[in-house]
């Protein structure tokens, strides 16, 4: 039995099928951070105290350059996940609800490329 009234068939109102993929990609990207971030601080307090040329060479490191890496880009993607909830929530008209989401994205991508940039110009030596 179909409870879709005539008008609603005509208009293909109805489930975009996407909500599921965007809540599983919040909650992705908040598991990696979880991890990510303690990785971070565990990072930070051994180096408590070091000097710059120990910093450096610890920061410098494939494993730790790698993980500082996966956290700017998770970081960045999860940030733009949630903006995105915000603005589709609060606001309303469609011109500038499309706009802003463009810009989040574009905000996203150079936040997540100046971190990855800084990382990888602090791992290979500058």
């Amino acid at each position: 039995m179909n409870m879709r009234t005539p008008l609603k068939r005509v208009r293909a109102l109805g489930s975009a099928k996407e909500g599921a993929d965007h809540f599983w990609q919040q909650r992705v990207t908040a598991v990696a951070n979880l991890f990510l971030v303690l990785f971070l601080v565990w990072l930070v307090v051994s180096l408590v105290g070091a000097d710059y040329s120990t910093v450096k060479a610890r920061l410098s490191h494939p494993i730790n350059a790698i993980g500082l890496g996966l956290l700017s880009i998770s970081a960045a993607i999860h940030m733009r996940l949630g903006m995105q909830v915000i603005i589709e929530d609060y606001v309303h008209g469609e011109l500038g609800k499309v706009v802003l989401l463009m810009l989040n994205t574009f905000f996203a991508i150079l936040i997540g490329a100046a971190c990855v940039f800084a990382v990888a110009k602090l791992s290979f030596g500058a």
